[in-house]
Formats: C-alpha cells, structure tokens, sequence
C-alpha cells in the first residue's frame, strides 16, 4: 500500500512539472503576474517617458525582460522592471549620446544600444565570473547613498513637468533655472501632478490592496480628459510588437565606441546591485535561497534582448516582487505570466496611453524617487558613527551632481580606508605587551627572566594599516635580552606586513636582541618559509607552537632550574588576563608553578 502511494505521488508530481516549469500552484502564480503586470503598467510608462526614448521603450522592457528574466534566472518569484536607478543611468546615457551627435536621434540610437547591448553581455559576464557573493561586501552606507542620491535624482527630475514644463538636462541646470516654470506655473499641471501623489498615498490608507499607482495614473488621466486642461501629455506611442533593431546596432560608427565602455559597466554594476538586492527581499518573504549568479545570467540576457528591440536596461523590482509573492507567486511562471499580461494590455488599451498627462507621470515618479531614498539610513544619521554618516552623504551628492560609478567609487574607498583604520586601531588596542616578570607578577619568578625576557603579543592581522605601529613600537624595545612575538591570533601577513616584521627582527637581532616566534597559525609560518624569515632570520629552534614551551626553552637557557613541572597553558593564562586587566584596570596575579 505505500509503495502504490508513493508511486502516486510521484505521477503526481510528474504532472505537475513540465519542461522544468512547477504548474502545482499556477493559479497563485496567474493572480501573482497578473498583479504585477497591473503595477508595472505606470511604472513602465514614467520610466520610458524618464529615459528619453519614450514611454513605449519601458514598456517593452516590462514584458521582454520579465519573460527572459523569469526563464533563465535564478530567483523563482523575482519580477523584473525598469527600475528607478537603471532610468536614471539610462537617461544619462541617452543624454550623453544625444550630446555627443547634436541631439540627432537617429544617430544617438546605435551608441544608446550599443551601450544596453554592452551592459547585458558584462551582466552576463558577472554571473559566470561568481561576481554575486562579491554584492554582500558593499557597505551599507554606499548602498544607501546612492540610492538616496538616485531617489533625489528622479525627484529633482520631475520638478518642471510637475510645473507643466520640459526639463533641462542636468541637475544643476534644472536647478539653477527653475525660477522660469514657477513664474509660469501650468496650474492645471501641478493640480494633476500633486493629485496623483495624493491618491498614491491616501489609497492604501482606504484599503493596501489597491493598485494605487494605477488607479492614479487611470483616474487623474480620466479627470483630465472630462474637464479637458492644457497641458503636456505623452502622446501616439507604436502599439504594435517592436521591431527588432540588429540594424541600428550595426551601424555604429567606431569613432564612439568610447562612449559605451564606462557606462556599460556602470549599468551592470548598477542592474547587479539592485537585483541582488530584491533577490534577497524574495527570499526574506517566500524563506528560499535564490541562485545569484544564475539570477544575473537571466538579467544580462535579458537587458541584451531588451536593447536590440528598443528598450531600456532594467532589473530585479522590489515593488513587482513583493506584491507577486503576496497573491500567491511562488514559481518563476509568475514572472512569464507578468510580461505576457502586459503584452495584452499594451495591445489591446495601447492607444488610450496617449491621453496621459505628463504631469501625472511625473507625480507617479517622485513617489517613486521618495520610495528609493532609504529615509531609515538618513534618520540614523545623527546616531551612527562619524564615518558612515560622511561616507552616506558624500556618496549621495556624488551621485547626484556627478555619476553614480564615481559615487560608488569614492564611497566605497573611504569605507576602505576606514575600515583599514578601525582595524589598525583595534590590533593596536588589543597588543599586549611588557616584561615577562610584569605579564606573570609573581615574586618568585627568577630576575634572569623577568627583567630580560620581553613578551609582545599580537592580535589581528599584521599589515600595512598597522605595519608602522607595529614597527615603531617594536623600535622602542631596549635593555633586554630576548624579545618573544606570540602571533596566535595573527591570520594573515600581506607583502608589507611581511616586511616589517623582516625589518623588525633585523633592528633587533642588530641591537643584540634574539627574536622568537610563538604561536604560528599555519597559513602564516607558510609565508614566513615562503619569503625566506623561516629560517633565514628565524631559525627553527627559535620557533615554538605555543609560548609556554618557549619560556620552558628559556629558562633552560638561562640555567633557571627551579622553573619546571606541568606548566603548560599557564603562560598563556596568564597572558590572557593580562589582557582583561588592561581592560578592566585591575590586577589579576597568576600562580606559576615554582618548585
């Protein structure tokens, strides 16, 4: 009887799986598509209309990417959409291009797609390379900066149409002239722009189950057609499936190939960043392990597709994701299910898309841009530590007035140094170091190895945010006989911690001082053979495993009979709680056992 039910089960099974797809739950992941479909019809609209290239370029990137994205990737609930920090680099890019070939579209397009198709094939490139358990090492004050600074971005972005005006390219030109659309306000505009921002957020108040967004950019557009108002809309966009632009592609002319390099790889960084990020949202809702790299396969083949028909980079969305997984996705049917909803919108409500205020896409995006800006971080301020506070908001107006790679850049290396600093800082902190008669306070000890033996013992790795501490403290060593390093909590050595401790041993060895090494973990005393400092300055009967034999070695040598017995482990107690009593300020004698 069990094994007709196991078999059961397992026909069961067979049936609900087909070509590698999981159909055991497609209603959920029906209603999960269909939902997030709903919620990236505006979204892919004000991104496209963001860009430059028009709103039917984020739209095309909602359906292609979500299907190829859902087939190939790695997280099984991930929506994928244009996304906030994607259209801004994006819209950057298209500006750029434009700049470069004096605003003649037809010639910017090669280099605009040239630049998505390069970012893909770098995205690509990053899942093969493993580059997504690199992501877990950016520090969260970056992150934060610069998506706060790209929440900024999109905001100040959407100050002149909000106004009912075109706006300038550049932050600090929408800046400097935006006396001109306040002393001519289009106040039908404002009212539809501020109205859509309104119903964003009063709806979830009313019921959270409400397409808010949607129902904004519906019913404010709707307002604007009864009581008709002059004001900027989107206009006719091609409602038909996309041509496929291989053509455009090749018709790159090889005197701009240096304009796609830098923000090819700024737009994979970035596409990486935020789909890992979202990764790690699903996997915190649905408690399952998505595959990163594999996720950043799908992205990369994604974007490439997505560019050769005319759409906008984009990546993993938070807002899509979330809502999939709270009707019911659970399979990556439900992101195949999403682009092919959408299609059907698009081709079937596609002309109405004209009708739709930019003042209202405008007011969708800012909610949007607030959404993106991590208001948490930015309440910590005060709270946090010095640095992370600078590193945040050095990074944020980078990637404002500058570029999102150079914000990331300078964010991430002040990090570096900072963290080089904390850990030169804490290995300084927790150095031990003093005469073995103070380390062990005992008055039984015998003078020979009291006054003359020095004990220094390290804890962290020694290199070069510490190697000048380390070499200048060791430099301060006088009137003693033998200096004993105990490095069990050393880790590593890089090349220049290497080196001092080299020049170290040298500066002693020439004042008359004999070195020994104590406590060597394994990968370091492989360096120390590998450079030569075993045994060529360090011979292997001044090497010991563990500091008590050495001071055992010791007393022998300095013919102090009386030091014997079952000593081990109490050298090493009682450098233990010399450590808590520099902590502590107290003083904690250890018994050693003297016959």
């Amino acid at each position: 009887m069990h094994s007709i039910n196991t078999k059961m089960s397992q026909n069961k099974q067979q049936k609900a799986t087909f070509g590698g797809f999981d159909f055991s739950n497609i209603k959920g992941d029906f209603l999960g598509g269909l939902t997030g479909a709903i919620i990236a019809l505006p979204m892919g609209l004000a991104f496209g209309i963001q860009s430059g290239l028009g709103a039917e370029a984020g739209l095309y990137t909602a359906i292609i990417l979500a299907i190829i994205a859902a087939f190939v990737g790695g997280t099984k609930t991930l929506l994928s959409d244009p996304t906030g920090p994607m259209t801004v680099v994006a819209a950057t890019i298209v500006s750029g291009a434009l700049v470069a070939v004096n605003d003649d579209m037809s010639m910017a397009m090669p280099i605009i797609m040239a630049t998505f198709v390069l970012s893909g094939i770098f995205q690509i490139m990053f899942g093969f390379l493993g580059i997504a358990k690199l992501v877990k090492f950016m520090p969260y004050p970056v992150i934060s900066g610069f998506m706060g600074g790209i929440g900024v971005i999109i905001i100040i972005l959407q100050l002149f149409p909000l106004l009912g005006h075109a706006s300038p390219r550049g932050m600090l030109n929408i800046l400097g002239s935006l006396g001109t659309p306040i002393a001519n306000i289009n106040r039908s505009a404002l009212l539809l722009g501020g109205g859509t921002i309104a119903l964003i957020y009063l709806l979830p108040l009313i019921n959270k189950k409400i397409p808010s967004i949607l129902v904004a950019l519906i019913g404010v557009t709707v307002v604007s057609v009864v009581f008709p108002m002059e004001v900027p809309r989107i206009g006719v966009i091609p409602t038909g499936i996309p041509p496929f632009q291989i053509g455009t592609l090749l018709s790159l002319e090889m005197q701009h190939l240096s304009l796609i390099l830098v923000p090819a790889i700024t737009l994979a960084a970035l596409g990486t960043i935020d789909t890992l990020l979202t990764s790690t949202v699903a996997d915190s809702l649905t408690k399952t392990k998505h595959n990163g790299n594999k996720e950043l396969k799908g992205q990369g083949l994604g974007n490439l597709v997505v560019a050769l028909f005319g759409g906008i980079p984009g990546a993993g969305a938070t807002m899509g994701t979330v809502t999939n997984i709270r009707t019911g996705g659970k399979t990556n049917l439900s992101g195949i299910f999403k682009g092919l909803a959408l299609l059907v919108i698009v081709l079937g409500l596609g002309y109405y898309v004209q009708f739709i205020p930019m003042a209202v896409l405008a007011g969708i995006l800012v909610t949007i841009g607030i959404g993106i800006i991590d208001v948490k971080g930015l309440q910590l301020l005060p709270k946090v530590p010095t640095s992370d506070a600078v590193i945040l908001v050095v990074t944020l107006l980078v990637t404002v007035f500058d570029n999102l790679l150079d914000a990331v850049a300078i964010g991430t290396m002040i990090s570096f140094i900072v963290f080089m600093k904390n850990m030169s800082d804490a290995t300084l902190k927790s150095t031990q170091a003093g005469l073995l008669g103070d380390i062990l306070q005992e008055q039984g000890l015998p003078e020979a190895l009291a006054k003359n033996v020095y004990i220094k013992h390290l804890e962290g790795p020694l290199f070069f945010g510490f190697a000048d501490d380390f070499k200048a403290r060791t430099e301060q060593i006088t009137d003693v006989e033998v200096v004993v390093m105990h490095l069990d909590h050393v880790p590593f050595m890089d090349e220049t911690g290497l080196l001092v401790l080299e020049d170290s041993i040298l500066h002693l060895e020439n004042k008359g001082i004999e070195v020994y090494l104590t406590g060597l973990q394994d990968t370091v005393e492989e360096r120390l053979r590998i450079v030569g400092i075993i045994p060529q300055y360090i011979k292997e009967e001044e090497l010991f495993k563990n500091l008590d034999d050495c001071i055992v070695y010791l007393a022998k040598q300095y013919n102090c009979k009386h030091v014997t017995g079952e000593i081990e482990g109490l050298f090493e107690a009682a450098l233990k709680k010399r450590n808590a009593t520099a902590e502590t300020g107290t003083t904690v004698p250890h018994p050693i056992l003297i016959q």
